[in-house]
């Protein structure tokens, strides 16, 4: 167990040249469990009330990040997010309650933990993160907890925080598996050493598509809010130069080893990377627009939910292909619908007719919109995405059916 401060690891997200705040009465109090570590002590208390912290995201990971980071005394939380609470939040994202339904994520987020730590100053940005203002926010804090759950905005807070010096905490989740690490401290790697690249689009899901377990977000980020804190003290090992992996269905903890790649874009000897760039067209979530006019006998490439029902109540014929997981489909469905799952599509696409229309459908329209293109590539012209996919169909059609 160490028994000292690090300072080794004290500037990698320590207040710097700012002075430290002295501790009030209350302040002593509350902090009476850090007060008496000596890897904390007043002075890592004092340390911890000088910070200024990013967070970013007020979802799974952000919030039990921001929960402890406040808990702990952190000076100044910046709050960066721009969605309102949804029920289907509430599963795992404790910082919101069945009452924030419909509310701004900030407005909740602020609420709750000033109602844990009045001594803590919250400052919001509800914005949605962008190449154009990541340097200007990023600048006013010391340390950035990255809460986000896409590709786009993961290689934006990388580079946007070596570029600025700022190490930031990484944090992910998917299904049953968590990761955590430290990238961009001084010395130590950042995200581009271990992804140079983003992968393909559609390559992975997302959470709302894969699931992931409740508790889950809970551990990861609890782990990330103790490397911050661990980063504004300078106590322990930081994760720089270690990549945390977390099985939950195993209960097990593996670490790996990173090393600074000099070879980065990012990071490394000689980064090519000096400015931010457009990360949704970069990661290939820009999203895809439909030709303006369709071939000779192609149809448009989206039909809406509305117009699909109208033309099923008519009696056309089209084939209904549903591409989601089988777990999926049992939740809800449009009846007639066939189940091929988008992973299974290029092996069973002789069970397709070719003479009819193909109305493709999926949870949201993105997957069914990767469908579509493929189908169209392999000579299905008549095949269409279902705009929205299920989630628009309960909007528009049939709301008696449950969303997830």
């Amino acid at each position: 167990m160490e028994r000292h401060l690090d300072r080794r690891h004290a500037g990698h997200g320590a207040p710097g040249a700012r002075p430290l705040p002295g501790l009030t009465p209350e302040e002593y109090q509350r902090y009476s469990r850090h007060l008496t570590l000596p890897e904390v002590g007043v002075d890592g208390q004092r340390r911890l009330k000088a910070a200024r912290v990013l967070t970013i995201g007020m979802g799974g990971l952000g919030s039990p990040a921001a929960l402890y980071l406040a808990a702990a005394g952190v000076g100044t939380l910046g709050l960066a997010d721009f969605d309102d609470v949804d029920v289907s939040n509430l599963q795992r994202q404790v910082l919101h309650g069945t009452p924030d339904v419909g509310r701004p994520k900030l407005d909740s987020a602020a609420a709750r933990l000033h109602a844990l730590n009045p001594h803590v100053h919250i400052e919001r940005h509800e914005t949605r993160l962008t190449a154009a203002n990541a340097l200007e926010i990023f600048a006013g804090y010391d340390i950035v907890v990255d809460g986000t759950d896409n590709f786009a905005t993961r290689y934006l807070v990388n580079d946007a925080a070596v570029l600025a010096r700022k190490p930031y905490v990484y944090g992910s989740i998917f299904r049953f598996e968590g990761q955590a690490s430290v990238f961009a401290a001084p010395g130590g790697p950042c995200y581009r050493c271990l992804h140079p690249e983003p992968p393909p689009p559609g390559l992975v899901p997302s959470c709302a598509e894969a699931g992931v377990l409740g508790v889950l977000p809970g551990i990861i980020g609890t782990i990330q809010a103790a490397e911050a804190i661990k980063l504004v003290v300078g106590a322990g090992q930081p994760l720089i130069g270690r990549f945390l992996i977390f099985d939950a269905l195993r209960m097990r903890f593996r670490e790996l080893t990173l090393r600074r790649d000099p070879e980065c874009p990012a990071c490394g000897d000689r980064p090519a990377i000096r400015a931010l760039m457009d990360y949704d067209a970069y990661c290939g979530a820009a999203p895809e627009a439909p030709p303006l006019e369709a071939e000779v006998g192609e149809r448009p490439f989206e039909i809406t939910p509305v117009a699909l029902k109208a033309r099923l109540d008519r009696g056309d014929e089209i084939f209904l292909l549903d591409v989601r997981e089988p777990h999926e489909f049992e939740i809800c469905r449009i009846d007639g619908a066939r189940l091929i799952p988008l992973g299974d599509l290029p092996h069973r696409v002789d069970e397709l007719p070719d003479d009819v229309d193909v109305a493709v459908v999926c949870r949201s329209g993105v997957r069914s919109g990767r469908a579509v293109s493929f189908l169209r590539g392999l000579g299905f012209p008549r095949a269409q995405n279902v705009g929205g996919g299920m989630l628009a169909w309960i909007d528009t059609v049939d709301p008696r059916l449950p969303k997830y």
